[in-house]
Formats: structure tokens, C-alpha cells, sequence
């Protein structure tokens, strides 16, 4: 489960002690790509062919899509991975593998055509069946990190080039849900040894792999099997995991790189240094996350005397430099999903939560918490101050193994952010459903919230009262106390100005139309 997640970027020290670890293991372990030429792709940089040179805080540590694909590494596994459909820049899901689909009357059956003559790097063919095996293994397999996203499906028929889903329920989330985040899909023949796959990837994106130093480098070439190859004008990638945030910049103005994606703290240096920063619309929201079962969040006086302490604007002027903005729920204002009706509800209030505190029978110094984090985060200590102003005593505990007890529900305080999903409800049900991932109070839901979310999985994507029934149920989820959302921030990039803008897509990193130097030269 906590592959579906993910956690904040690393500090600079301690993702540079993580690089020189990996580096000596790439030392003895480079992973060469059957048949293909070991230099080939590192020869294609020195050439004229327009050559990506991206490095990402991202690199994926799993090249197997069921067990990586569903966090921030996703956009790299898009490299290699196509999936059944994409989003477009309005959120919507459009034809990608699948050139259309069909429900059924009842809504609870999808059939997706795919596209005719399509073929994996490894020359196995991209038909229904290949979709039924990639369901499967995403609900089968025991590392897998999207089984709790395919709840809905119950099985899959697989006819030539017809992919028929059977639901065990009405759900016209299916064509977002299966999209590059959850249902990016591998050839079979290759997925049939799933250790082997993770890391040689084999799928049918617009990129293969030719070489791959696990955790440090890949080397990827166009794919001129893509179904829309004519519309990828990079020959070449060389993905590369992130130096310290210090070095990213100066790397960018030499021409080590020519992308990168990174922090807000690096936009200003990024920008002086003549370089463009593009930024990408994004589904991220940090979020303070509290245990109702636990004291003292089992009284509901105390998780609103929480919710009244937090001033959101500090984490955006201390966190955000200017990118990010204050939100009280997990979608951006603006975004189909958002309910203005929501908005402040809980606003910053502190004589409020010293009243509350009292009225819960606790004095000043009364309430003492561990927040469990994984690693240093400033946000930490903005959380600790802010208590502090109301009477809770806040110490910051760091736990390397944190994602267990977070994802065992048996800690009381701590914090999280997500980049989202594509499907609204998706993101909506990891929040506050009663198996939500990022519920920590699990399996206590808000009232109401499991009526709403089905009312949405039951109105078409096209129908009016859709945004409606959608802005309904994340009402209903933000009655929850067992999260108190602080800011959003969009995905930033800093790149060469040679490399032309991205689509706007909201989260996604799409090559489409996408050129270096214009005409194809490396900057």
C-alpha cells in the first residue's frame, strides 16, 4: 500500500548520501537491456539527434509499473509505459492504447477498443489480452501497489483487440482510473517475470530502454512503434537521478541536463541563471494527518481546536516561495472537484482553540504528542510552533520505518501529501474512505461520505449534475477529522530554454509535440 503514495522529496544531504550508495552499487550492477548496444544511448547524446537530458528527484527505484506506478515516479515510467487512456489539459481522459470505449446500459460494464497493429518493445502484440494479464497482475501480485485502486473491477474479458471490464458496481470513473497512474501496461511475456521487468522495462510508450544503472541512470531511445511516434521529436533520453538541489542548476546552465524537475526554493536561482521554469498544474496538497482513535483526538473539541490553530498561510510563505497557495482540501481551486462551499470553513483562529482546549478539559502543557514524520521537514516545525501558540506540546520524532505504523494505523500525529489521481473519486476515497491509505483514523468516514462517493460513481463524466454530485462528495469527505489539509503547490520544472513548453497537462510530464533546439540539436 504505501507505493501508492508519495512521500515528500529528500533534503539535499540526505539524498546525497543515498546517490553515493547507490553509486557503488551501480559500480558492480549495470543492467543491460537484451540485444541492445551498452553505448548506444550515451553515443546518441554526442550525435545531432535532440537528446532529453532529464534528471528527476524522482528516478524511479521500480521500473515494474504495479509496484512503482502509481506515485510521483509514474511520469518516468511514462517514458516507456503507455496505458489504456491519458488526460488531456482539462482532466479528462482521452484515447491513448484505446482508440475509444463503451459502457454498457447499466453502467456496470466497460468495453475498451484498442488500437490495431500496436506492438510491445519485445514485438509481443498490445491486444485484450495483454489488458486482462495487466489487471490481473495489478490485483494479483503481492508487491503490487494498485490493488487497492481496482476494487471496482471484477473481471476482464479479453477478445483480439477488445478489453471488455465487468464491474461490481456502477462506476463511470473506469476510463480516468485507468490511466498512466494506475494501468500502465507491461507486455505479458515480460511481466511473467516480474523481477526481471523491474528493471528491464518492456512496454509500449513512446521511449524503450537501452541501458539502465539501477538507481542512478537510463538510457532510453525513441520507440518507432508508438502509436503516435510522429508526434515524439526527441530521439533520445538520458534520465538521470537528481545530485544535491544545490548542483541542479549549475548542471542546467552547462548543458548536463537540459529538465529537471525541482523545488520551489530552486525557481529564483533557476530563473536568474536565464533559464526557463515551466510550471506544471498539479494535484498536490501536505495535509496534517490525526488518529480519532487515539487520545486525544478522540474528542472532537480537541481535533477542532487543531483545526483553528493551523494558519495555513505560513506554510505557504515559509514552504511555497511564491508557487504555492493555502487550501483546506485536496484538489486546487478551479479543478472540477473543488466545493467553494467548503472553503475556510475551519479558519485560523487561536484564542478560538485555546477555548475548545478548554471546554475538552485540557489546560496549557496538558496535551503532549509525537509527530512521527520519515525524515527532516520544515513543515514539521511550523506545525510544532503553531501548537505551541495554543498550549500542545509538538516533538518532532523522525522514524525511517514510518511508513509502517502509518500505514498500520497506529500512529496518532503525523503528515502527508499526495500528488493525487486522475480520478477524482480515487483521490476522494484514499482521503477519507474507511480503507483510505492516507485515512489514518481507518476505518471510522465521515457521515454521509459513502453515499456521495457512490452517487458520483454512478453519474456519467458528461452528465450536468456531475460536478455537482462530485463537489457533494468532497463535502462530505471534509467533514472527516482525521485530516487538516495545509497547502498546494504546482510541479515545477526548470529547463534549457531549447526545450519547448510541455502540455499543460494537470500533473503529468507528456512529451507530445514537445522539441529540442528546434530542430532536434542538443542546446
Amino acid at each position: 500500500m504505501p507505493g501508492r503514495l508519495t512521500p515528500r522529496r529528500p533534503g539535499p544531504q540526505r539524498r546525497s548520501n543515498r546517490l553515493r550508495r547507490i553509486a557503488l552499487g551501480a559500480a558492480l550492477a549495470t543492467v543491460f537491456v537484451p540485444a541492445l548496444s551498452a553505448c548506444g544511448g550515451d553515443a546518441a547524446s554526442a550525435s545531432g539527434d535532440a537528446t532529453l537530458k532529464w534528471t528527476s528527484t524522482y528516478f524511479p527505484a521500480h521500473w515494474d509499473p504495479v509496484v512503482g506506478g502509481s506515485g510521483a515516479q509514474f511520469r518516468e515510467l511514462s517514458l516507456v509505459y503507455a496505458s489504456l487512456t491519458r488526460t488531456d489539459a482539462t482532466g479528462k481522459a482521452v484515447p491513448d492504447l484505446a482508440e475509444s470505449w463503451e459502457y454498457n446500459d447499466r453502467g456496470d460494464r466497460i468495453t475498451f477498443h484498442l488500437r490495431p497493429g500496436l506492438k510491445f518493445s519485445d514485438g509481443e502484440p498490445v491486444n485484450g489480452a495483454a489488458v486482462k494479464a495487466a489487471v490481473e497482475r495489478a490485483q494479483k501480485q503481492k508487491n503490487s501497489a494498485l490493488f487497492g485502486d481496482l476494487t471496482s473491477i471484477e473481471s476482464v474479458d479479453a477478445k483480439g483487440l477488445d478489453a471488455t471490464v465487468h464491474l461490481n458496481q456502477v462506476d463511470y470513473q473506469i476510463p480516468q482510473l485507468l490511466g498512466q497512474r494506475v494501468l500502465q501496461i507491461a507486455s505479458p511475456k515480460a511481466a511473467a517475470a516480474p523481477q526481471k521487468l523491474d528493471q528491464n522495462p518492456v512496454g509500449a510508450g513512446p521511449f524503450t530502454v537501452t541501458r539502465i544503472v539501477p538507481g542512478t541512470k537510463a538510457v532510453l531511445k525513441k520507440n518507432p512503434d508508438y502509436w503516435d511516434a510522429e508526434n515524439i521529436h526527441i530521439d533520445n533520453v538520458e534520465l538521470t537521478s537528481a545530485p544535491d538541489a544545490s548542483t541542479v542548476v549549475s548542471g542546467l546552465q552547462t548543458g548536463v541536463y537540459n529538465f529537471a524537475d525541482i523545488d520551489p526554493s530552486q525557481a529564483d536561482a533557476a530563473k536568474k541563471a536565464g533559464l526557463d521554469v515551466f510550471v506544471q498544474p498539479g494535484f498536490n496538497a501536505s495535509n496534517i494527518s490525526l488518529n480519532t482513535n487515539k487520545a486525544p483526538f478522540d474528542n472532537d473539541k480537541v481535533v477542532d481546536a487543531v483545526r483553528h490553530a493551523v494558519d495555513r498561510q505560513e506554510f505557504v510563505d515559509k514552504l511555497t516561495f511564491g508557487y504555492g497557495e493555502a487550501t483546506d482540501q485536496p484538489f486546487p481551486k478551479g479543478y472540477v472537484a473543488y466545493d467553494p462551499e467548503s472553503e475556510n470553513a475551519y479558519p485560523y483562529d487561536p484564542a478560538k482553540s485555546r477555548k475548545l482546549l478548554a471546554e475538552a478539559g485540557y489546560r496549557a502543557g496538558d496535551i503532549k504528542l509525537d509527530l512521527v514524520i520519515p525524515e527532516e521537514d520544515p513543515q514539521a516545525e511550523i506545525v510544532q510552533s503553531q501548537l505551541a501558540k495554543v498550549g500542545i506540546t509538538v516533538d518532532i520524532r523522525i522514524d525511517k520505518n514510518w511508513a509502517t505504523p502509518f500505514f498500520a494505523k497506529d500512529l496518532t500525529f503525523s503528515l502527508y501529501g499526495t500528488t493525487g489521481r486522475d480520478s477524482a473519486v480515487q483521490t476522494l476515497t484514499a482521503h477519507f474512505g474507511p480503507d483510505g491509505p492516507l485515512n489514518l483514523s481507518s476505518p471510522y468516514e465521515p457521515e454521509g461520505f459513502e453515499a456521495a462517493v457512490a452517487k458520483v460513481r454512478q453519474t456519467p463524466l458528461d452528465a450536468p449534475e456531475y460536478p455537482e454530485a462530485l463537489r457533494a462528495a468532497t463535502r462530505a469527505g471534509l467533514d472527516s477529522k482525521a485530516l487538516v489539509f495545509t497547502y498546494s503547490s504546482p510541479n515545477l520544472v526548470a529547463k534549457s530554454k531549447s526545450v519547448s513548453d510541455l502540455p499543460k497537462n494537470p500533473a503529468h510530464i507528456d512529451w507530445t509535440g514537445v522539441t529540442i533546439g528546434g530542430k532536434g540539436a542538443t542546446p
